[in-house]
């Protein structure tokens, strides 16, 4: 049966895939790590709501919100659709390689928090100042996690496309909650979501959908059944029998 007007997926991503002759050698980096030589060979379906990417460091899940990211015409560095800014390039290649389903009628609204470099976004912020409303936070004058939920409560609204890069980074466990709180609202407006974490309480969300990046590319899971949650129980029920083989060392 065909599809109806209203029946069309108008959430902003729909779908990440490769570009046809996107010459990324699967020998290097970065279409030698599993997770992204999946992406790259079957594509990446992001549904509504939340998608938490996690797993290790190096297993490709920040390279890939980082690439849907810039696919998207975000920053690499962080900021939104409106705040171009760039400082030094680092980013992979694989935003170029990759191109977007984007949802019928979709808002193109976006915000890109990379938690290491959002630093020169606030300089840009501060060196471009709003012409019209409210001025913006002065982030700089905040602490680390203060600036974080200054930006999430002033950029995190509407239906946009929210790409997170481990923005635990600069929050305490209440301040990670909030963060929670900022995301349901985010679903409650229509916007869509897609995370890095290393994080078992932001991973642990109502509704959210997680894929675990390791040796095996990428996998749907539960929060229950993520090594980092077995790691976390483990670690906090007995912290000795982790830290011992630090003291062996």
């Amino acid at each position: 049966m065909p599809l109806r007007g209203d029946d069309f997926p108008r959430h902003p991503v729909r779908r990440a895939e490769a570009r046809a002759s996107h010459g990324l050698s699967p020998d290097a980096y970065p279409a030698s790590i599993p997770a992204v030589a999946q992406v790259l060979a079957d594509g990446l379906d992001l549904e509504p709501g939340v998608t938490f990417l996690v797993g290790e460091n190096g297993s490709g899940k920040s390279t890939i919100v980082e690439a849907v990211a810039t696919a998207f015409g975000l920053s690499p560095e962080g900021g939104s659709t409106h705040s171009m800014h760039s400082t030094r390039p680092t980013e992979s290649s694989l935003g170029d390689a990759l191109q977007l389903v984007r949802g019928a009628g979709a808002s193109k609204w976006g915000f890109f928090l990379r938690a290491e470099t959002m630093h020169g976004w606030y300089s840009y912020i501060e060196d471009n100042p709003r012409t019209s409303g409210d001025p913006d936070v002065a982030f700089h004058t905040l602490s680390h996690g203060e600036s974080f939920l200054a930006v999430l409560e002033s950029r995190f609204t509407g239906k946009g496309f929210f790409c997170l890069d481990e923005p635990e980074a600069a929050l305490s466990f209440s301040s990670t909650l909030g963060l929670i709180s900022t995301l349901q609202r985010v679903v409650a407006r229509k916007g869509q979501v897609l995370c890095a974490t290393h994080s078992p309480v932001l991973a642990a969300m109502p509704g959210a959908r997680i894929l675990e990046a390791g040796p095996w590319g990428l996998r749907e899971t539960t929060w229950a059944e993520l090594d980092l949650v077995d790691h976390w129980r483990r670690y906090l029920a007995e912290p000795w029998s982790y830290l011992r083989h630090l003291q062996d060392d």
